[in-house]
């Protein structure tokens, strides 16, 4: 056969396979809905047709043979909203419905935030026995190749990415311990950073407020985002400082991006403590100026007032060397308990003093505990506490980290409207739950977390759209979907476009809302009519399928 027959016998049969797979029926037509495709650009009307979990065209297609419709009328149709911080790699393995996440709209977490799942030890898992015997997870992965399988093997109902933690490569190689690690150290963290991008990790991350990871010198994370780089990661932190010092540490994590080569997402961007309340343009103007100077920074924000963190937190750095076991022990001795308490009590500017940040403790309210003998105290505030406890409040403070061997979590309301609105409207800002996924039901829903679990994306569509008119729905849904697949390099997900994956929503934005509350946090979302998981319904007519299409997702280093 020659050559030029057999190349036309084989285009002959390419068009015939293209033309055959147009013809096909669609799995699924979204009709009659006003198209928001994630761009920013104004809404317009059009039937989306999906097929084998893609979007196989956008148009009119009433004509087009289907096997099942949808009926968006009156309705936005946008894509599935991804979850720039989402803390839900251990509760995934509890409920992998993840039914906070899907009724909210979210169909991608990005996770990972300084710890990330992978890589463990032995050392690493007793140290925290105790989190895995509450969610009654039995461990049985080490690297991230190991734990992605476990996740592909049991399903998941969205799709998860995640970083390694700088914290995490630390805690392998040096413990918990205020160390510096020697060139040779260094170079097995480095090694642990490529491992990690090559089982598909997105990049490196930081949460430098949470020892061990204070202890790390500026140097010692560029060095291992640096690697993250090469394997076109990103590098993402919850900051050294919110607080009185936060424009240094924009300018630590500008430095990093800088000298490492890797783009810089900053996590829950927020101007902490009372102090600081008003500070958010100083902030704003600070990162626009290193954009202006070349770097590639941006970052995401949940949108509410308090934060939500470890109780332990609030005790400085150097008292939890060594781990939760002795700073448990520190807080037992009296000599360095009324060390700690003079630190809490004393301004400073060489660490972020939270107990400085608050109005008083009537702004801490106690959240998720372990010991089931403090379930009492969920939802308390800190001084409703201290009064039962018969004590002041920083000795009830002191006592239930001794009393939950320093598990405790709690919110804390330390920002100001104003400056969380103008965080939220920078084009630079995308949204993140800062929350791991739960439920009303099990295990789970005994738990009393921030309501930024069930409500962060519903939230900002009632507030900052339909009642304040502080964003377009078009900008608020590119803030959800084409603004952090963008940042992620998700190049087939976050907008409405043929060949992209059928991440979907539909819901009416007249009536889309949060119900979860401080008070009454486990509380689901209202108003997702339709959330569509690589085709697949993970919520249908408002109600969860139980379906578990998610996908892992994995970064560009990625070794099969």
């Amino acid at each position: 056969m020659t050559t030029t027959r057999f190349l036309s016998i084989a285009l002959f049969l390419i068009a015939s396979t293209l033309g055959h797979a147009s013809d096909a029926a669609f799995d699924i037509v979204i009709t009659n809905g006003h198209i928001v495709d994630g761009t920013g650009s104004p809404w317009y009307s059009g039937d989306v047709g999906i097929r084998d979990g893609r979007i196989a065209a956008i148009g009119s297609l009433s004509a087009a043979p289907r096997k099942r419709t949808i009926d968006a009328a009156g309705r936005v149709v946008a894509p599935g909203f991804i979850d720039m911080l989402g803390q839900s790699e251990t509760t995934i393995l509890v409920d992998p419905r993840l039914p906070s996440k899907i009724y909210q709209g979210i169909t991608t977490e990005i996770t990972g935030e300084g710890g990330s799942a992978a890589p463990l030890t032995k050392v690493i898992v007793d140290a925290d026995r105790p989190v895995y015997a509450h969610y009654k997870i039995d461990v049985d992965w080490e690297t991230f190749r190991q734990y992605f399988a476990r996740l592909e093997k049991q399903g998941m109902g969205i799709n998860l990415a995640s970083y390694v933690g700088a914290t995490q490569v630390r805690r392998v190689v040096l413990g918990d311990a205020d160390v510096q690690p020697t060139s040779e150290q260094l170079e097995r963290m480095k090694a642990l950073v490529r491992d990690a991008m090559n089982d598909g990790a997105v990049g490196v991350s930081t949460s430098l407020q949470y020892a061990p990871a204070p202890y790390a010198r500026t140097e010692e994370i560029i060095a291992l985002a640096a690697e993250a780089s090469k394997f076109g990661g990103i590098y993402a932190t919850h900051m050294r400082d919110e607080g009185d010092a936060v424009l240094e540490a924009i300018d630590e994590a500008a430095r990093i991006g800088r000298e490492a080569h890797i783009p810089v997402e900053i996590w829950h961007l927020k101007v902490a403590g009372k102090n600081n309340w008003g500070r958010m343009p100083q902030v704003v103007a600070k990162i626009n100026q290193a954009r202006a100077q070349g770097s590639d920074i941006s970052a995401n924000t949940y949108a509410y007032p308090a934060w939500f963190n470890s109780m332990s937190a609030f005790v400085p750095p150097w008292a939890h060397d060594g781990g939760d076991a002795k700073l448990i022990e520190r807080l037992q001795d009296p000599a360095t308990r009324a060390r700690i308490r003079k630190e809490l009590e004393t301004p400073s500017g060489n660490w972020d003093n939270e107990w400085q940040e608050i109005p008083g403790p009537e702004a801490v309210m106690i959240g998720v505990v372990q010991n089931p003998e403090l379930k009492k105290f969920q939802g308390k505030r800190l001084t409703e506490v201290a009064e039962a406890m018969h004590k002041d409040a920083m000795d009830a403070l002191f006592d239930l980290l001794i009393e939950d061997k320093a598990f405790t979590e709690c919110a804390v309301f330390g920002m100001s409207e104003p400056d969380v609105a103008l965080a939220l409207q920078q084009p630079w800002v995308s949204i993140d739950n800062d929350s791991s996924g739960t439920s009303p039901e099990g295990i789970l829903g005994e738990e009393h977390p921030h309501p930024r679990a069930y409500g962060t994306f519903p939230r900002i569509l009632r507030k900052y759209v339909r009642e304040e008119k502080k964003l377009t729905i078009e900008d608020a849904i590119r803030k959800f979907s084409a603004l952090p697949a963008q940042r992620m390099r998700l190049t087939d997900r976050g907008v409405l476009k043929q060949g992209m994956w059928a991440d979907v929503v539909v819901f009416d934005p007249e009536t889309v809302r949060d119900l979860a509350t401080f008070d009454d946090p486990n509380r689901l979302s209202e108003g997702m009519d339709f959330v569509l998981v690589n085709g697949v319904p993970v919520i249908e007519s408002g109600k969860m399928t139980g379906a578990l299409p998610g996908k892992v997702l994995r970064g560009a280093g990625y070794q099969p």
